[in-house]
């Protein structure tokens, strides 16, 4: 069997590390794609200074491939088309794959066929445990290279131990792992797993730790591998976080890198706003009503983006009447009464609001120093 390679270009900067948003979704009032603007959000990331995208994923709706949206291809060809046309060969286009083996294969083909480079695997399936996960991600990895992904349980993600990321990151296909649990036993455990697969420098870490973003970026693990004691870390991220503040995010990964390398400056400068990040994926995640408003956050904030602070005189865009807003029961799913309608100015979060009176007050103070300083 051949197993399937990345672009030299892709591959150079998935090793080096890179800002790779998780992209959302684009609907009308209607509960239709606005294509105007989900091309648009494409085009902001590329003209951020991120490294990759991430299309199909949560942050994009795993509702998407319903069938009574049937979006999941349309999403995917938009980006891509995109991306053909205005994206450099170091792009990384990363295409989100869910559902059964059957499911999770057909959409790699999908994506394959419309020039993405590789799949990020989702562990959210019914009824599916480690053994079924991982023959699923084999018979992914026979169509495009794999990029795991650790979620966390409080949106459906499975608990998965040291030995299953061992087994998963000795797929010859493995690329990259994704670490999303939101926890630093369970995100010790996936690195200890990958260096146990001897496999450790052909896979790269990506911190999906919202939550722990910095502290990702700056950790290195000590662990062990086959070949003796190995020191591993994060060198990127591929985020629902970085969808909103992109540009900020590529400076803090560039000044993240500097740090690990030795730029006593730049560590101090991170060390100055990690906790600032924590408090603004608090007011962005909505973490105490365990996640329900994450989507409609990233949207608020996208959506603010597109109305002009105080004094400008930019027009101020036609508000619609579905724009989501970022409450318990609002997940803005297509199906969901209420949609979102972001804009994609490079000021994403000027207003974003974080569901409460204090969350907004909050926002808008750690946005200013952090994603926009």
């Amino acid at each position: 069997m051949t197993v399937p390679t990345l672009r030299p270009e892709a591959a150079a900067t998935l090793a080096r590390g890179a800002v790779i948003p998780a992209h959302p979704l684009a609907l009308t009032a209607e509960r239709r794609i606005d294509e105007r603007r989900q091309r648009a959000l494409t085009r902001y990331y590329l003209d951020a200074g991120a490294g990759g995208v991430a299309v199909g994923v949560h942050t994009t709706q795993f509702e998407i491939r319903d069938p009574e949206h049937a979006l999941f291809e349309p999403v995917l060809a938009l980006a891509a088309e995109e991306l053909d046309a205005r994206a450099s060969a170091d792009v990384v286009r990363i295409a989100g794959v869910a559902g059964g083996t059957a499911q999770a294969v057909a959409e790699a083909e999908l994506a394959r066929g419309l020039g993405y480079d590789a799949v990020l695997v989702s562990p959210r399936v019914a009824g599916a445990d480690e053994r079924a996960l991982l023959e699923r991600a084999r018979a992914v990895g026979e169509v495009l290279p794999v990029v795991g992904f650790y979620l966390q349980t409080a949106i459906g993600g499975p608990v998965l131990d040291r030995e299953f990321w061992r087994e998963f990151a000795s797929i010859p296909a493995v690329v990259a792992v994704k670490a999303a649990p939101f926890d630093r036993y369970r995100t010790l455990e996936l690195v200890r797993g990958v260096a146990a697969s001897g496999r450790a420098d052909e896979i790269a870490l990506y911190t999906g730790n919202d939550d722990a973003i910095v502290a990702d970026l700056l950790s290195e693990f000590h662990v062990e591998s086959p070949s003796g004691p190995r020191t591993l870390r994060f060198v990127g991220g591929l985020l629902g976080q970085w969808a909103v503040g992109t540009r900020a995010a590529v400076s803090l990964l560039d000044r993240a890198q500097r740090a690990m390398a030795g730029d006593a400056e730049a560590y101090r400068e991170l060390g100055l706003v990690a906790s600032d990040m924590v408090d603004v994926n608090q007011a962005v995640f909505d973490p105490g009503n365990d996640f329900h408003g994450v989507i409609a956050g990233v949207h608020e904030m996208l959506r603010g983006a597109s109305t002009p602070r105080k004094g400008s005189r930019r027009a101020r865009p036609r508000r619609s009447s579905g724009c989501a807003t970022p409450t318990r029961t609002s997940t803005t799913t297509p199906s969901s009464p209420r949609t979102s309608r972001p804009g994609c100015d490079e000021r994403c979060g000027e207003r974003g609001d974080g569901g409460t009176d204090r969350g907004r007050g909050r926002l808008r103070g750690a946005l200013r120093g952090v994603l926009l300083g």
